[in-house]
């Protein structure tokens, strides 16, 4: 399962931000932690399916308790945190979210873990085409080549056509495309809306959209499949908290190589908990992937901080006296 709240990854990689206070290692620790929590919420999803829970109802799960963990953001402003005239893009962005989600649970629920993990990590290539395509962006030949070669990964781990290939892949990597889409949505609002009030805004609306899936597939929880349901939205709000402080202490081209621990955490407790290995072919389309996202992630901060000291030394000239 990125700052936005969320899907079930973070795997979008958001550009290059001013860093606040705190350590570099402190900032290491936390997204160190949000990448083991995000591939615990993995392992935890699919336990609570295979306890009988429909993934819709896991869906819903995750909103929901995703939105009472983070009622908290509350305090303080109050309801007046949610005053907006951007309804209708949080709705967008609601629904976008909850597609993504239910996509990417069925697919943890059906797939190897490792390789849905995998596919996930495709995000932030979707979100490279779609901010040059909806953001006006400018991506030159380096990145566009990165994007290419991630885009191989995928179907290194897919292998249309082969005994390997199957349609829940394809719901993967869907669930992958709407979390960009998610992700860019985010954009556009995070230019006058605050970050937690995007955060509560799109749980709520991810609850009215899986409700009435969960109710049409509904099979009451016993003991400990509540249990898997309050953690499932437990891990993925923690996940997303630790990560969004982590991005806030330090650089995100030093911080995104920690976010795909998401994929040994969750193959060595796939092979522990359901007895799952990983192929060789999802490990080297996921280090394909990996390798793309970082170099693109390397080339958006070096942009950025090569922006930002333009604008320095513009403004620098234009207050020189005449």
């Amino acid at each position: 399962m990125s700052a936005e709240p969320r899907i079930p990854f973070a795997t979008a990689i958001p550009a290059e931000r001013p860093v606040r206070s705190g350590t570099p290692l402190r900032a290491a620790l936390l997204m160190a932690t949000s990448a083991v929590l995000f591939g615990l919420m993995a392992i935890v999803m699919r336990l609570g399916t295979e306890r009988g829970l429909h993934t819709f109802e896991m869906a819903f799960f995750r909103s929901t308790f995703g939105l009472l963990f983070a009622l908290p953001l509350l305090h303080g402003r109050g309801l007046a945190l949610l005053r907006t005239n951007h309804f209708r893009l949080y709705l967008l962005r609601g629904a976008l979210g909850a597609g993504s989600m239910l996509a990417s649970f069925w697919a943890l629920a059906h797939l190897p873990l490792a390789q849905a993990v995998a596919i996930s990590f495709s995000t932030p290539l979707f979100v490279t085409v779609g901010a040059v395509l909806l953001l006006g962006e400018i991506v030159r030949a380096r990145r566009w080549s990165a994007v290419v070669i991630g885009f191989l990964g995928v179907l290194v781990i897919m292998r249309p056509g082969s005994v390997h290939f199957s349609e829940g892949m394809l719901v993967a990597l869907c669930g992958a495309m709407l979390a960009a889409s998610a992700y860019i949505s985010i954009k556009f609002l995070s230019r006058s809306e605050p970050a937690d009030a995007i955060v509560i805004y799109m749980t709520a609306i991810m609850c009215v959209v899986t409700l009435p899936l969960a109710i049409s597939t509904w099979t009451s929880p016993d003991a400990t499949g509540w249990l898997w349901a309050v953690l499932v939205g437990l891990l993925g709000t923690a996940g997303q908290i630790t990560m969004t402080r982590a991005y806030h202490m330090g650089e995100v081209s030093a911080l995104a190589p920690l976010n795909y621990l998401q994929l040994p955490v969750v193959s060595i407790c796939a092979w522990f908990v359901f007895a799952q290995s990983v192929d060789a072919g999802t490990l080297a389309g996921a280090a394909i992937i990996i390798a793309a996202n970082l170099y693109i992630a390397h080339r958006e901060t070096r942009l950025a901080r090569r922006g930002a000291t333009d604008a320095e030394l513009a403004s620098g000239e234009s207050s020189q006296p005449i």
